[in-house]
């Protein structure tokens, strides 16, 4: 098992459009906004994060209350999820970088060392892939890829797809399936199948 400190963001920055708007990290399940439950997903991780850093763009003082630095966009439009990888990738410094989605409410706990240990054997990135497909917003990525995705951006890139294609980049097998709650019909879904677990014998 790896112990290597690293540092996780929480992508919570996106406009929420299929979610009518609303900023998602917000959005409650369970008596619980979805940020609350991935901050405490991240911290039963059997390797949990030495930092934690929350992208969002709006809402800011609600989620700095959370006791966790809040990175802002730096003005880059339509970038999406690749812009709060930049600034993540920037604070991190000489640390590995774990990215999780806002909506990530339940995590395997070893998704942390299974994503971080190819870094160690020469990757660059490793990314999640469950049984529902490729996962790309759940990405471990190695110290020192800050200028790479810089220059990306700047040349007009914006997909996670695009910027790995350049990169030494696995795919590692995780279970059981990510969450996906990305429309509250998803989320629905998901609140009646966790009423159903626990109330199973």
């Amino acid at each position: 098992m790896t112990t290597t400190e690293y540092t996780a963001l929480i992508l919570a920055g996106g406009e929420g459009r299929r979610m009518g708007g609303v900023d998602k990290g917000w959005v409650m399940l369970e008596g619980r906004p979805l940020v609350q439950h991935v901050l405490a997903a991240l911290s039963t991780q059997s390797h949990p994060p030495s930092g934690i850093l929350i992208s969002a763009n709006r809402t800011l003082e609600a989620y700095r209350a959370l006791g966790h630095p809040v990175l802002c966009d730096a003005g880059r439009d339509a970038i999406g999820p690749l812009a709060g990888l930049e600034r993540g990738l920037a604070k991190a410094a000489g640390r590995p970088l774990l990215m999780v989605p806002c909506d990530a409410v339940s995590l395997p706990p070893d998704l942390a060392t299974r994503l971080l240990a190819p870094l160690s054997e020469g990757w660059d990135v490793a990314s999640a892939e469950d049984t529902q497909g490729w996962q790309p917003a759940f990405l471990a990525v190695r110290p020192g890829l800050h200028a790479s995705l810089v220059r990306y951006l700047e040349n007009g890139g914006r997909s996670i797809r695009g910027w790995l294609e350049g990169l030494r980049h696995c795919r590692v097998a995780v279970s059981p399936p990510l969450p996906n709650l990305n429309t509250p019909e998803a989320l629905a879904a998901h609140e009646r199948a966790r009423q159903a677990s626990d109330q199973s014998p």
